[in-house]
Formats: structure tokens, C-alpha cells, sequence
């Protein structure tokens, strides 16, 4: 679908947020692959469950019970068919971060990494598909690798052949870098770790709300996203899994709702999905992501990344021009509308309240990747990300202040 067919002021004007002003400037939001701002639809969809069906789900046989349930099911049918997944593929977490944690308790403890054997991750991991697989190996004595990145930003293929031996259980990696907005080879990864028997872990989280997503089709065994960073609520994300999977690993957390019957000294548990569900769900949050992922097909996700692309490129080529600033990761690779820069004799978080100043939004500081900045120098760094709510004029703008920030300081 040409780009052209997404008409950008009419989705701003569904983003309430996107009409405010800062210090006086009108707010140009470039922090969407930390949060992304939300349709009013979102808004609506939670806010209706709240008011008008609000109640536990798969319990109860009153109308309101019942209700809820159908929408929370619903709610998971929606999601799940987003990112090309059967219902039961999809277990609903508290976001992309207790997925992976999920992942690998589960992992841990259904015996499938032991002492002596490896668990490989990449050097561009964001913290919460790397801190969990440390805590593996060191319950259970594996070693943990990584992979390598180039200077470029863009995984080292060739490493990774080397790294991922008969010895590997597990190979985690990001399909996009939250840093460097490159979307990584997951073919490659993916074949390299099912050529040792070993399970292929994806961090979704960027790639989910800026390309089409199809999980089964990439082959990876299980995959986390989180609902905020793709124009959906907080406290709400997803753990995807191949049904042969799911149906192996044992539940992490029990209690109600997952179980089918419990005696004082035994339970047995509710197949997959549920048996990873215990206690009361974020129903309405769930609700809410439903919503925001019907928005993005609407807009249809091939438009999306198409526009996205070129703003990416606008963007790069942009900050590229400016003397004093470094990109991080500056390959020519299929990428995301995503930019980490330093700025030469400015601290990122200097570059960051000059921006605020002038109502542009954007991270400062190492993104939960502090392995990958210190591969590249800079203890902390400028972020900008779009959505796909953003203009030309906005990348500009960013540009325009970037470019008079080392003046400002006196570092020109």
C-alpha cells in the first residue's frame, strides 16, 4: 500500500495528547519507542470496559462475568491474529519485560538449560532480554555468550556461526535495536539456533508497532511485545509461543485461574494459554490493546513502515549533516524510524532539556542497553523515534535544534 494512503492529520487529530504545548511550543513527541502516545479509540475502548462490563473474567455466571470474559478473549484472538498467532499462542503479561522474565523461569524449569550448556544473546540487547538469561545461567550453572555487533550497528553474522555451538540451548536477540533502530537478520539467527536444537527468543517490543509482524512465519519459538509502545495501555504485553512450547513449559506463577483441580497437596493446571495466567488479568488494559492494534491494521502496518522508513531517513540524513554529532549504528540497513546520537563536548541530557525547551521530546540517557554504549563510547546518548503520528516538519525541527545545540554550549 503506497504511503500516501495514510492521511496524517486526520490520525493526529485522533491523539489527544499530540495538541498540547510545552513551555509555550507546540509538543513534537519523538519518545515513541519508549511510549506511544494513544487514539482516543484506546481511550474509549478501556474507558467502556471500565464503566460498562467491568468484572473478573473466565469466573462468575452473572451477565457482567460473562461479558468480560467474551471481550478479554476477544481482546487475545485480536492481538494474536496481529502478529500472525492462533489465540492460544498468546499469553497475556504485565508487558514485554515479564514475558521474557516468563521465558526464562520457564525455560529454567522445565529443565531445558543445565549446567555446562550456553545461553547466547547479542551485544545490542535492551536489559530485559539480557538480565533474565544471566539469572538463568547463574541458577543453573550454563554459560552465558553474546554475539557481537559490527561498528555499523548490524549483528556479525559470521560471530554468531562461531558463538552458537552443540552446546547452546537458548539464543535470544531483539528483532529491532531499541538504540540503533536497525532490524536485525532473523532468519539467520533463527536458523543458526534451530541447527543446534536450540529455542530462538525474540524481543518484539520495536518491531511490533512499526512492521508487519508475522512470528510463526519468522519461526521463532517464543517472542515478547508490550502493549505501550504500540499505542496501547501500560501494564499490558504479551508472551507469543509455538503451541509445541507452551504446551512443554511449566506455569512461573500460580494461584487462581489456572488450574483445573487442586487438592490440599497437588494441583493440575489448565493447558496453555491459562496455565500462565494466575490471578486476576489486566482485562481492561487488554481491551485497550485490542483497540490499538485494530487502529494500526486499519492503517494498514505496510503503510506504516513505508512512511516510517522515509522518515527515518529524513531523520538520519538530517543529524548526518550536522558537525559535532555521531550516530549510533549508522548502517544502511532496513531500519525503523529511530536515531541514537551524541553530541561532541554536550551531555546527552544537556541535549535533552535544550530540546525540551522547544517542546521536542526524546530519550536521554543509555536505554536499558548499557553493554551497547559502552561497545560504542558514549556512557549516554540522545534519543528520537517516531510514530506514526509524525510529520516531516517535526523531523526538521529536530534537526534544526540539534544543529544549534553545540552553539548554545559554547562547544561549536
Amino acid at each position: 500500500m503506497p504511503t500516501e494512503t495514510i492521511d496524517l492529520a486526520a490520525v493526529r487529530a485522533d491523539f489527544p495528547a499530540l495538541h498540547r504545548e510545552v513551555d509555550g511550543c507546540p509538543l513534537i513527541y519523538l519518545d515513541s519507542a519508549a511510549t506511544a502516545q494513544r487514539p482516543q479509540s484506546v481511550i474509549d475502548a478501556e474507558l467502556a470496559f471500565v464503566t460498562g462490563a467491568n468484572a473478573a473474567v473466565h469466573r462468575g455466571a452473572h451477565t457482567l462475568a460473562a461479558e468480560a470474559t467474551d471481550l478479554f478473549e476477544d481482546a487475545r484472538a485480536t492481538v494474536a491474529g496481529f502478529v500472525g498467532a492462533a489465540p492460544e499462542q498468546l499469553v497475556w503479561t504485565s508487558g514485554a519485560t515479564a514475558a521474557l522474565n516468563t521465558a526464562a523461569y520457564a525455560i529454567g524449569a522445565a529443565g531445558l538449560v543445565r549446567e555446562g550448556d550456553e545461553v547466547v544473546v547479542t551485544e545490542a540487547e535492551h536489559h530485559a532480554n539480557l538480565i533474565p538469561w544471566q539469572q538463568l545461567a547463574s541458577r543453573t550453572g550454563a554459560v552465558l555468550r553474546h554475539i557481537p555487533v559490527h561498528e555499523d550497528g548490524t549483528i556479525d553474522v559470521s560471530a554468531a556461526a562461531s558463538v552458537i555451538s552443540s552446546r547452546t540451548r537458548v539464543v535470544a536477540f531483539a528483532h529491532v535495536s531499541n538504540v540503533l533502530g536497525i532490524v536485525n537478520p532473523v532468519a539467520d539467527l533463527v536458523a543458526l539456533a534451530h541447527g543446534v536444537g536450540a529455542i530462538a527468543v525474540m524481543d518484539a517490543c520495536q518491531s511490533a508497532p512499526h512492521l508487519p509482524l508475522d512470528l510463526p512465519g519468522l519461526g521463532v519459538d517464543l517472542a515478547a511485545f508490550s502493549g505501550h509502545k504500540m499505542l496501547g495501555p501500560n501494564g499490558i504485553g504479551a508472551l507469543y509461543g509455538t503451541a509445541e512450547l507452551l504446551d512443554a513449559l511449566p506455569p512461573v506463577f500460580t494461584g487462581g485461574s489456572m488450574v483445573t483441580t487442586v487438592t490440599l497437596e497437588t494441583a493440575e493446571f489448565l493447558p496453555a494459554p491459562h496455565r500462565f495466567e494466575a490471578g486476576t488479568q489486566p482485562v481492561s488494559q487488554a481491551v485497550g490493546l485490542a483497540e490499538a492494534v485494530r487502529y494500526l491494521d486499519r492503517l494498514d502496518m505496510g503503510a506504516v513502515h513505508a512512511r516510517e522508513r522515509m522518515l527515518e531517513q529524513r531523520m538520519r540524513e538530517g543529524l548526518r549533516g550536522i558537525d559535532g554529532v555521531r550516530l549510533l549504528g549508522d548502517a544502511d540497513a532496513e531500519r525503523i524510524a529511530l536515531c541514537a546520537f551524541a553530541v561532541d563536548g554536550v551531555h546527552a541530557h544537556d541535549v535533552g532539556q535544550f530540546l525540551d525547551a522547544r517542546g521536542i521530546a526524546v530519550r536521554v540517557g543509555h536505554h536499558c542497553a548499557q553493554p551497547l554504549h559502552r561497545r560504542f563510547g558514549p556512557a549516554a546518548t540522545v534519543r528520537a523515534s517516531a510514530g506514526v503520528y509524525t510529520t516531516e516538519d517535526e523531523i526538521d525541527a529536530l534537526i534544526d535544534a540539534v544543529g544549534a545545540v553545540r552553539g548554545y554550549f559554547g562547544a561549536a
